[in-house]
């Protein structure tokens, strides 16, 4: 046991002085708890999200019994990043990964008041996958994606969000979906045009440091190797 837990330590400390480094990966996610994560508004992790066998996994069946779940954040920002990881989605399931988040909720009540997001969802079961610009791998509300890269419901997706030198690129399982210039004329108009343009959204996407974002939209989702480097 003392072994394993001086294991564990090395470990933490190893990734606390990789992430100040750039152009390294480092672990944001341990596999055995979450650590470097916080619900938003909270200090820290709702126990609604779990942890089993290296797969981190949001429960609503636990939530309904009254554990705390909420948008899981990190702890750290970020800026220019790589970010890899893989998820799995229940059936008729909603969630999404939200990028440059403002860990501000006194002035912000939800974090896509401020992160923009790559969708996840069941394109076949969810009804807000009907429309064009939600389905899964999009940059929700604002850019649709080409179809046919996602795998299906029960079946783990791999994701790379890349943020570098102004520009925005993701990817599904190994596939540029996205490309596109962040805090350009193109993105502002972009704003103008989605549902983020209103008074309760004054400053989405005008940031372009923040925090990493999973979301509790109320239905399973997991996630595994959840990796990031700065550049």
């Amino acid at each position: 046991m003392k072994k394993i837990i001086i294991a564990i330590f090395t470990l933490l400390v190893c990734t606390q002085v990789n992430a100040q480094r750039r152009n390294v990966w480092f672990s944001l996610f341990d596999g055995v708890s979450t650590t470097g994560w916080h619900s938003y508004g909270e200090k820290t992790a709702g126990a609604a999200w779990k942890v089993d066998n290296g797969i981190l996994t949001y429960d609503p069946s636990a939530r309904k019994n009254g554990k705390g779940g909420g948008d899981l954040v990190t702890d750290k920002s970020f800026d220019e990043f790589h970010l890899a990881l893989e998820w799995k989605l229940s059936k008729n399931g909603n969630s999404g990964i939200m990028f440059f988040v403002q860990d501000s909720p006194s002035k912000y009540s939800y974090t896509f008041h401020t992160g923009p997001e790559m969708q996840i969802i069941d394109n076949d079961g969810h009804p807000d996958a009907k429309i064009r610009s939600h389905r899964a791998g999009n940059l929700y509300d604002l850019i649709p994606t080409e179809e046919g890269h996602v795998k299906p419901i029960g079946e783990w997706n791999l994701v790379d969000i890349i943020s570098k030198k102004g520009v925005l690129e993701l990817k599904m399982n190994g596939v540029t979906v996205i490309k596109t210039h962040l805090g350009d004329d193109a993105w502002k108009e972009l704003i103008k045009r989605s549902k983020f343009a209103t008074s309760e959204t004054p400053d989405f996407g005008k940031v372009f440091s923040g925090h990493i974002a999973l979301q509790d939209h109320g239905n399973e989702v997991s996630f595994r190797n959840v990796r990031i480097k700065r550049y």
